[in-house]
């Protein structure tokens, strides 16, 4: 029986020491309980948390000495989500931090991809916050090109990994779902874009761009559309109302990537929650009340049913619609 892989990567504020990661076991479990046994698959959890720990908390333990700190609005979420956040995507801009959470990722993505069968089994990503980035970034972005710099050969294995990323775009796992929670893509935009040419920078035919993306994911869309016999790739993108690093994406991404919209199914999907800070935060959702539930609201999609069935609806369209070219060109349906 084939086999749905879904790999799970989180974001900010999920930290913790000497913990096995468990941040996505109710996610999962929820998901199974919409699949029934009937569906076979296999968690990958990723974890790259504590990775800057310990520099947050310097910083942090710094400010907070400042005669002033107590009289700042916002200490919650000064010290928790914007400080872990801008934090995590300052660290990860740097290459001597993002090669080690590179390298960390890369063991133990192979570790739960060891088994795939390449000519049936199936992955899904599953992203949440600045996780998506560094997904993102580490199958596609051009920075990683360089032979030898520090995170070139875990990134090369990454990629090859998965099928219709070049240079091994016939090989690997084919990806058949994206899936992004509190997803922070739309402000990483601001990365690829020159504001007066909305052109890509050059040197010497070379793009000097190093985090930009968006070359190589439209090769991969390219490759993973004929494969998959002209389907577009569903693609979820989950977003609490109170969720302050939550973007759109149905708009943005198809003029990044896919401007005559044929590769991506692209939805943005408003979730919710029914906690009392969820009510309070929709009675004020104008004003920086709302402020107040936005770190449960920036997590709450790891334990939202609203979340894990759609995850699951998906799974069964692409068990169901999976196809793949044989060696003369015919297709063929996977079961």
């Amino acid at each position: 029986m084939a086999c749905d892989y879904i790999v799970f990567i989180h974001g900010v504020n999920t930290r913790y020491e000497g913990v096995k990661p468990t941040y996505a076991n109710k996610l999962i479990e929820l998901i199974q309980q919409q699949l029934g046994n009937s569906h076979k698959i296999k968690p990958v959890i990723l974890y790259w948390g504590n990775i800057g720990d310990k520099g947050d908390k310097l910083l942090l333990k710094e400010v907070q000495k400042s005669p002033v700190w107590n009289k700042l609005w916002f200490q919650r979420f000064r010290s928790q989500q914007m400080l872990e956040f801008i934090g995590d995507a300052a660290l990860y801009v740097s290459r001597y931090k993002a090669a080690e959470v590179v390298e960390i990722l890369t063991k133990q993505a192979m570790a739960g991809l060891k088994d795939y069968n390449p000519q049936e089994d199936r992955v899904h990503l599953v992203s949440h916050s600045l996780g998506t980035i560094i997904l993102f970034d580490v199958l596609f972005a051009s920075r990683w090109d360089e032979e030898g710099i520090l995170g070139y050969e875990a990134v090369k294995e990454t990629r090859n990994t998965i099928f219709g990323i070049e240079p091994t775009s016939k090989e690997g796992v084919r990806l058949t779902s994206i899936h992004t929670m509190g997803s922070p893509v739309a402000l990483f935009y601001l990365m690829d874009v020159d504001d007066t040419t909305k052109e890509r920078k050059t040197l010497q035919g070379k793009n000097i761009n190093t985090h930009d993306i968006t070359p190589r994911l439209e090769i991969f869309l390219d490759n993973l559309h004929r494969e998959l016999g002209e389907k577009k790739l569903p693609w979820s993108n989950f977003i609490h109302p109170g969720d302050p690093i939550a973007y759109p994406l149905c708009t943005l991404l198809p003029q990044l990537v896919d401007g005559r919209r044929k590769y991506i199914d692209i939805q943005d999907i408003v979730t919710q929650n029914y906690s009392w800070l969820y009510f309070i935060g929709s009675l004020f959702r104008r004003t920086p009340i709302a402020l107040i539930q936005g770190g449960d609201a920036h997590n709450s999609y790891w334990s939202n049913p609203e979340v894990a069935k759609k995850i699951a609806e998906t799974l069964k369209i692409t068990k169901n619609n999976s196809l793949r070219k044989d060696s003369i060109g015919e297709l063929k349906t996977i079961n």
